[in-house]
């Protein structure tokens, strides 16, 4: 259970008229239940909780930082996968929440290490981090797990998706649907070649925690490479390698255990 020694709550929103009506509805809520609604984004919050849809959550969770103070979504947007609360549940929720009838998640992330000739950048993702060539074109990577070279792969790209992501573009690939609690990361071929140079598994892997993933560009691939996190991309010119494992940071995920992971799969896709 959340400490409440001071019971500040962040509220983030996006700019449609629906998100701000119910962050307006959600505020008043909370200060009839002795909340603090902060003005700005409070780093002493008990809570932060994010009105819109998943590309809302996805947003300010990297705007803010990967923020270790836990996250809740009401969901004003389409799919929402990360938002379990609808805005006519809001009173529910904010009394079950002072009641502290809810549940903690972690919620793991993807880190990536790319290498250019000069220098190396961490990048960190939730859903997932893509490796894809620029406008479109093949591209040609060495693909190892450790030490051991799995793939010469041709093709559009590859995600390698957290537990997460399994279900957003991960799952529009062909990968397969990976249950949140289990400490995996997934690596999906996009449209992959197989020729007499190149053999590309058709099909996703899944690697568990503690091994790392390492993706070497063929030399004429170098300045070709974009990557893109959570669907925010990144050029980077004479990358050599990008590596990716488990994070050690986690996202925290406040649920009221309303509905059941696979109810939600069931639900949201089928």
């Amino acid at each position: 259970m959340i400490k409440e020694n001071k019971k500040i709550v962040n509220i983030i929103h996006n700019n449609n008229p629906r998100s701000k009506e119910t962050s307006i509805i959600l505020e008043k809520t909370l200060n009839q239940y002795g909340y603090i609604v902060s003005d700005e984004f409070d780093n002493n919050a008990i809570l932060n909780i994010c009105i819109g849809g998943d590309g809302a959550f996805l947003r300010a969770v990297h705007k803010y930082g990967f923020p270790y103070i836990p996250f809740i979504g009401v969901n004003t947007g389409h799919l929402g996968f990360f938002h379990e609360i609808t805005p006519e549940r809001i009173h529910n929720f904010v009394e079950c929440f002072s009641k502290g009838k809810y549940k903690l998640e972690d919620i793991y992330l993807a880190e990536a290490i790319v290498c250019t000739r000069t220098s190396c950048i961490e990048l960190v993702g939730v859903n997932e981090i893509v490796i894809k060539g620029i406008d479109s074109k093949v591209i040609h990577l060495d693909v190892s797990i450790e030490d051991d070279l799995l793939e010469r792969f041709s093709g559009d790209g590859l995600i390698v998706s957290t537990p997460s992501g399994s279900t957003a573009y991960n799952l529009s690939a062909g990968g397969s649907i990976v249950y949140p609690s289990l400490k995996t990361l997934q690596l999906t071929p996009l449209c992959p070649i197989n020729s007499k140079a190149y053999r590309s598994l058709l099909n996703s892997v899944i690697i568990p925690d503690g091994m790392t993933i390492r993706v070497n560009p063929e030399y004429r691939d170098e300045n070709t490479v974009l990557i893109i996190v959570d669907g925010n991309q990144i050029n980077c010119d004479n990358v050599v390698e990008i590596s990716f494992k488990l994070s050690d940071m986690t996202l925290r995920r406040l649920t009221l255990d309303s509905q059941s992971f696979w109810a939600k799969v069931k639900d949201r896709f089928i």
